[in-house]
């Protein structure tokens, strides 16, 4: 247990810090590659969003959603509604595929707790796009940093980290958005570290918990924000008090500060887009197998599977598990099953999650086996390696090593987003959405990007571009 020093009063609080920080980072501060980045992610998490749409977990989040004739809108629905459900929805259709940006220094999600936020608040208080890319990357920092400090693989096989970091990271990257003063920025940030959470006991028993954490983490961050706006204060030191973020989780002792943007580095630059729809930790190895695939003609010939990983991705929970699978989400979360419809069916796309009973998988799943590999373990989360190697009834025997994940392209989000946003919204909107985002720090209202991906309505027109909530003229 993490022994815990009493802040001194008299010292500037490590949220307070943060704060400042947040608010002197002009969008003129940001790296070029850092903008084309996040209007990636932000492509990439609305390409997800409208691909899971009709998923069960979807459904259910936007079923709970209270209907309002005017308000923020959810992706590829008709529903209009606060937005704070607005938030709880977008990010939990956000995660439906497991194909949303990781960040692996703190083992977390952060754009599908992110985005949802500020696109629900850009429509309740019109804001600008540069305003809208500060506030990102504002969060993305908030996330990454806090999480760095914070997250170890012990605490992270108890606790999501993404239900953990996720409130702390929507409070702030939306307080900047609204431009709130630096004491309802610091208040914001502490109500919201009083939700951290998100228990992992879901890859014990493919429970659908997991999908609703960035849900709960969105609509938190957005709870906190409107308290704050109407004079709730929140505790000074949530961060390193004796009863703060750091005691709570007990791990490690609260650092002495926080920095965002040390030297200047950022962390959406240590941001990936998912290449497949799976655990972050399958990632990788799940790549390897594709190539190993590509040598062999019948997969029957597979006498053993050894893949070798860093212990991180052996020690998350549900990552190594062979089965049997009742539930997709045990299947996604599963090396041993990602691995072997790689190898059965040369590609990993949604449809290997469909057949959980595919015989040829089940067999290629148990007889695998996971090692923990020494490189690899050093090497993470820099970079996240993986190698799998078959064994055949032949005596022949294949491998393949990749030392870290090959993350999407540009080219693969944006075809998979135009594949996904046309059909629901229509060719001639999705190229709209594209263009906006592609000129993001151009566009005066950002709440329209949201509007734009509610479903169309009879006339051709959402209902949120309709009601042109939040969104100006």
């Amino acid at each position: 247990m993490a022994t815990t020093v009493r802040p001194d009063p008299r010292q500037v609080s490590i949220a307070r810090a943060m704060v400042r920080t947040a608010h002197a980072r002009e969008l003129s501060q940001l790296s070029a590659p850092a903008q084309a980045k996040l209007k990636m992610c932000l492509l990439d998490f609305l390409s997800c969003a409208f691909e899971a749409r009709d998923l069960p977990t979807s459904r259910q989040a936007v079923a709970v959603a209270a209907r309002l004739a005017s308000g923020s809108s959810v992706v590829g629905t008709d529903a209009i509604t606060s937005a704070a459900d607005a938030g709880f929805a977008n990010a939990t259709l956000g995660h439906g595929l497991v194909r949303e940006d990781m960040h692996a220094g703190s083992i977390a999600h952060h754009g599908v707790v992110i985005w949802p936020v500020l696109l629900a608040l850009a429509q309740r208080t019109p804001v600008s796009g540069a305003r809208l890319l500060r506030a990102a990357a504002i969060g993305y920092e908030v996330g990454g940093r806090v999480g760095r400090a914070l997250m170890t693989a012990g605490l992270a096989r108890l606790f999501r980290p993404t239900g953990i970091l996720g409130p702390l990271a929507g409070a702030l990257a939306g307080s900047v958005l609204l431009g709130l003063d630096e004491d309802a920025s610091v208040s914001a940030l502490a109500l919201a570290a009083n939700t951290s959470s998100g228990l992992n006991q879901w890859p014990h028993e493919g429970g659908s918990d997991m999908y609703f954490h960035p849900g709960f983490a969105a609509r938190s961050a957005v709870t906190a924000i409107e308290l704050a706006e109407a004079g709730a204060y929140g505790s000074e030191h949530i961060i390193e008090g004796p009863a703060g973020l750091f005691a709570a989780f007990g791990r490690v002792a609260a650092p002495e500060a926080i920095a965002l943007f040390p030297d200047g580095s950022e962390e959406i630059m240590a941001v990936y887009n998912k290449p497949v729809p799976a655990c972050n930790f399958a990632q990788t190895a799940c790549q390897a197998a594709i190539r190993v695939a590509e040598e062999i003609d019948n997969v029957g010939a597979i006498d053993a599977i050894i893949v070798h990983l860093p212990d991180a991705a052996i020690d998350y929970p549900g990552c190594d598990f062979a089965g049997p699978f009742r539930h997709a989400l045990q299947a996604k979360m599963s090396i041993q099953y990602g691995v072997a419809a790689a190898l059965v069916r040369k590609s990993v796309a949604e449809e290997n999650y469909r057949r959980l009973d595919d015989p040829a998988v089940q067999r290629l799943a148990v007889l695998m086996r996971l090692k923990r590999d020494a490189e690899f373990t050093a090497a993470f989360p820099g970079a996240q390696g993986a190698e799998v190697e078959v064994s055949l009834s032949s005596g022949a025997r294949i491998s393949r090593r990749i030392a870290d994940v090959v993350a999407a392209t540009e080219g693969e989000i944006r075809a998979r987003f135009r594949a996904a946003a046309s059909e629901v919204i229509g060719l001639e909107r999705a190229d709209a959405v594209e263009e906006m985002i592609d000129g993001l720090e151009r566009v005066d209202h950002a709440g329209r990007i949201a509007a734009l991906c509610a479903s169309a309505g009879p006339g051709g027109k959402s209902r949120a571009a309709a009601s042109r909530a939040g969104a100006g003229p």
